[in-house]
C-alpha cells in the first residue's frame, strides 16, 4: 500500500515495501477515534498486510479483527470517523479513479464516493467541526498546492489554494477551535537547512508561520500535551540503521520545545496516538524486524510493548506521517 505519499519514502530502508481536557476539541478527538475501533476512547493497535490486503486490528478492549479491505498497489490509508458514531471506520482512496472506500463502523455497510483524481494526495480529516471526517484531496498543479474538501455538515465544497507544490502536508487543529487547518511543512535548499510550517486557520485565516526541524525530518503531528491544539512536532533519524530516531515537539500549551529519543532509525515506523486513553498523543514506534510496537505512555512515561503484526507489515497509525 502507498503510504503517506512521497513522504514516507524519505524514512529508514524499511520504508519501502490522540481526555486530559474537561471538554475535549473535537478534532483532537478525531485523532484518536480514527484508530478506535471499539470506541471505548483509545487508539487500537492496527497494522495492514500488503501481502494479502488485510487490516490486523488488536483492539484495546482485548477482541481481535482482520478484515480484507484496500488494494496495496493502488490505495492509500485514510482511516477516520466518517460516520460520526465515534468510531474509527477502515477507508482507502485509491488513486488510479480518485474513489474513496470506506467500511461503516456503525453498521457495517460500504460508502464510496468520488472524490480527487489520480496524482492528488489525500488528507481526509475534520475540516468543519461537526464530528466526522470530511472527504479531502491536496493537488499540486502549476507549482502551488490547492486544497479540496467536501465538507460532511452541508455538503459543500470548500477550497483553499495553501502551500508550493514542493511542500509538505501537515494538517491538524492548530488554534484549537474543534477544526483542522491547513498547514504545510515547507524544507529549506539542503536537508538539514531548517524547514518552516506555515498554518492556515480554518475559519479565522490566519496566518502561523514557525520554523521548526529540518527539511528532512519527518512530520508527526499529534496533541502531545492535551491542551487540544496539535503541537508542531518532526521526527529525526540518525546517521546509520542503529541510530535513535529523536522527537522534537513543541508544547503548544507552553511553547516549550522538548526532545525525546524513542525508536532506531532502521528497524522502526513511527506509530503515535493516544494508545492510553488521556487524551494526549503518545510518542510510539512499531518495530518490522519483531513485529512490535512499542509506545510511552504519557500518563506516567512509562514503556510498553504490544506483539502485533509480521515483518513487512505497515502500522497504519503511521497514516498521518508527511
Amino acid at each position: 500500500m502507498k503510504a503517506n505519499l512521497i513522504r514516507f519514502g524519505r524514512y529508514s530502508a524499511i520504508a519501502l515495501v490522540a481526555l486530559f481536557m474537561a471538554v475535549p476539541v473535537l478534532s483532537q478527538l478525531s485523532l484518536r477515534k480514527a484508530l478506535d475501533y471499539d470506541g471505548d476512547g483509545r487508539a487500537d493497535f492496527v497494522i495492514f498486510r500488503p501481502s494479502n490486503n488485510a487490516w490486523y486490528s488488536l483492539r484495546s478492549g482485548g477482541s481481535v479483527a482482520i478484515d480484507g479491505w484496500g488494494l496495496a498497489a493502488e490505495d492509500f490509508m485514510v482511516p477516520g470517523d466518517y460516520d460520526g458514531d465515534g468510531r474509527g471506520d477502515l477507508a482507502v482512496w485509491r488513486d488510479t479513479n480518485g474513489l474513496f472506500f470506506i467500511i461503516n463502523s456503525s453498521n457495517g455497510t460500504v460508502s464510496i464516493a468520488s472524490w480527487g483524481v489520480s496524482g492528488d494526495e489525500p488528507v481526509a480529516r475534520d475540516y468543519d467541526g461537526d464530528g466526522r471526517t470530511d472527504y479531502a484531496v491536496v493537488r499540486r498543479t502549476g507549482g502551488s498546492m490547492v486544497w479540496y474538501i467536501l465538507r460532511s455538515s452541508d455538503s459543500q465544497v470548500q477550497v483553499a489554494s495553501w502551500g508550493l507544490s514542493t511542500d509538505f502536508t501537515a494538517p491538524g487543529d492548530y488554534d484549537g477551535d474543534g477544526k483542522f487547518d491547513f498547514c504545510v511543512q515547507r524544507p529549506g535548499p539542503t536537508p538539514t537547512s531548517p524547514a518552516v510550517f506555515y498554518v492556515l486557520t480554518n475559519g479565522t485565516f490566519n496566518v502561523n508561520v514557525v520554523s521548526w526541524g529540518w527539511g528532512n525530518d519527518l512530520v508527526v503531528p499529534g496533541d502531545y500535551d492535551g491542551d487540544g491544539k496539535t503541537d508542531f512536532a518532526v521526527v529525526r533519524e540518525g546517521s546509520t540503521t542503529n541510530s535513535p530516531l529523536i522527537w522534537y515537539i513543541i508544547r503548544s500549551s507552553d511553547n516549550v520545545p522538548i526532545g525525546v529519543s524513542f525508536g532506531d532509525t532502521g528497524t522502526d515506523l513511527n506509530a503515535q496516538a493516544d494508545y492510553d486513553g488521556d487524551g494526549k498523543t503518545d510518542i510510539a514506534i512499531w518495530r518490522d524486524t519483531t513485529g512490535q510496537f512499542w509506545y510511552r505512555s504519557s500518563i506516567d512515561n512509562t514503556f510498553n510493548v504490544v506483539a502485533w503484526g509480521s515483518p513487512n507489515d505497515y502500522p497504519v497509525a503511521s497514516y498521518d506521517t508527511h
